[in-house]
């Protein structure tokens, strides 16, 4: 992995100017501005995957629209990013954050890249910038792509950190399983940093007991009975057992259990699955989807089928930081899943396991690197 750096000297009004117009000129609309629209930020987690729109929406962004439908973004000077190969160039004065950047697989090569490229770092001068860093690019024709389009060069080459370590995680697990099998998995694949010393459940018969024994991981079953047990004597039960597995990470995977604040205050590195596509700003209640319509934020126990019974045309699911209140913290991924006309809940559940199993992971390695 390389990151590249591109003196801005020659990104100037006229530079932009050039570059917007050939934009213009083939039939699309250009909009700079803060942030993004929501509809903006759920077309880009259906498009790339679910990792930008957390960057992108504390970014400026370059916005490239077709019949008013997003086809094309290029982010700049995100703010608050954590990634490990940012501390060096990328925290020096004059130095501004490039990227992410994506266009619609229909339009690739069809120059909107390299003129959102050029608006980009046009930004980034006029905002005061000297340098432009182009991070964590690890392929041999993007890094040809940018010398040529932007006169970058390789500063520094790297390994990704998230290896140097096994991080001690725990899985709190209320359910089947089958997103703790997905991480188990990564794990023994050595596509995770994770050695995985617990999975803790509140249910005798979860799915996930089994799962835990056959993946050789120690199992822990905390269950509370409301009518013999105060709810803080369990939740201080809880606590202790968590902490004496000395986690670097804990991982809600289906846990049907309101954590407390004094749970949350003790293990900060935590990571939940949610069922349902929360907004990037936590106060909102309502989010925008890829067609242009909002949905509500559907937090809580049953989003999928609280989705079903409001007549919502979109599920989605998210991995968020964990802080005191419920479904509020931090998103750092998520992916909409349009659901079908009739569909039940079991059905749309099927749908959104797959996706789910491929998001956590990826949320994981995120964690990892920005250690």
């Amino acid at each position: 992995m390389v990151n590249l750096a591109a003196d801005l000297e020659a990104f100037d009004e006229r530079a932009r100017a050039e570059a917007a117009a050939r934009i213009e000129s083939a039939g699309f609309t250009l909009e700079e501005r803060g942030g993004a629209d929501d509809r903006t930020l759920a077309w880009i987690d259906l498009t790339f995957g679910g990792t930008w729109s957390s960057e992108a929406f504390c970014g400026v962004n370059a916005i490239v629209r077709r019949g008013g439908e997003p086809v094309a973004f290029a982010t700049y000077e995100a703010r608050g990013l954590r990634f490990s190969w940012l501390r060096g160039v990328g925290a020096q004065p004059g130095v501004g954050i490039f990227g992410p950047i994506g266009v619609a697989s229909e339009l690739r090569g069809a120059g909107l890249g390299s003129a959102l490229l050029t608006i980009a770092l046009c930004g980034l001068r006029r905002r005061g910038y000297a340098t432009a860093l182009i991070p964590a690019v690890g392929d041999e024709g993007l890094i040809r792509y940018y010398t040529a389009n932007a006169g970058a060069r390789i500063v520094e080459r790297f390994e990704p950190a998230a290896f140097d370590r096994r991080h001690r995680t725990v899985v709190l697990a209320s359910g089947r399983g089958s997103n703790f099998v997905a991480v188990a998995d990564a794990v023994r694949e050595d596509r995770l940093p994770l050695e995985l010393v617990g999975v803790v459940t509140n249910a005798a018969r979860a799915g996930v007991v089994e799962r835990a024994r056959a993946a050789g991981v120690r199992d822990v079953l905390l269950e509370w009975n409301r009518d013999e047990e105060p709810r803080e004597r369990y939740d201080e039960r809880l606590r202790d057992a968590v902490s004496n597995l000395e986690p670097d990470l804990l991982l809600l995977l289906g846990w049907m259990h309101v954590l407390d604040a004094r749970f949350v205050k003790a293990f900060p590195e935590m990571l939940n699955l949610h069922p349902a596509f929360l907004p990037l700003d936590a106060a909102h209640d309502v989010v925008g989807m890829p067609d242009g319509s909002s949905i509500p934020a559907f937090r809580g126990a049953h989003a999928v089928r609280d989705a079903i019974a409001a007549g919502s045309r979109w599920i989605g699911a998210s991995v968020h930081r964990v802080t005191a209140e419920t479904d509020r913290g931090p998103v750092l991924a998520r992916v909409p899943l349009r659901l079908d006309v009739g569909e039940e809940e079991a059905q749309a559940y099927g749908r959104l396991r797959p996706i789910e199993h491929a998001l956590v992971p990826r949320v994981i390695l995120r964690w990892a690197y920005e250690r």
